[in-house]
């Protein structure tokens, strides 16, 4: 039994939909972030961008994502390696460190669903940014999307 692609590809040498399917469908890189201008830390809100649908997880409008939220950031080899906010259970940050998927990532599991029901995606925990001005972004500050 040959070893599964995350294990054995570098981002770069991925697919199309190898690529795709790395992502587990948490939602946790569709929420907005406040970065401190001196200590460049990043603190994690619950704040969650306009496209994504709470119930799925999912991008409403993936592929034209870029064009109504001018600040999404796509995720490439290149922002993988370049990005710091990355939550620790992203499929791309792990197979960027070298680790693998965690049992209840749908590569792993064979599910979608097991991402929801480990508790690890934003489902049910989140409020969408039209709801909430960006002054009030601090009162929404939140640890668990860098949790493991």
């Amino acid at each position: 039994m040959s070893e599964p692609f995350w294990r054995t590809k570098a981002l770069e040498e991925m697919n199309p939909s190898e690529w795709e399917a790395l992502c587990d469908g948490c939602g946790r890189c569709c929420l907005n972030k406040l970065e401190d201008y001196d200590t460049g830390e990043i603190a994690w809100t619950n704040v969650a961008c306009t496209l994504l649908d709470h119930g799925t997880c999912r991008c409403r409008n993936y592929e034209r994502r870029t064009e109504v939220v001018p600040d999404c950031v796509p995720l490439t080899p290149e922002t993988v390696r370049a990005l710091t906010w990355l939550p620790a259970t992203c499929g791309y940050r792990l197979v960027r460190e070298g680790r693998d998927l965690f049992w209840w990532h749908p590569l792993k599991s064979g599910d979608p669903a097991t991402v929801h029901e480990a508790g690890i995606s934003v489902r049910g925990r989140v409020v969408s940014e039209d709801d909430v001005g960006v002054e009030a972004y601090e009162e929404h500050i939140v640890g668990w999307p860098d949790e493991e």
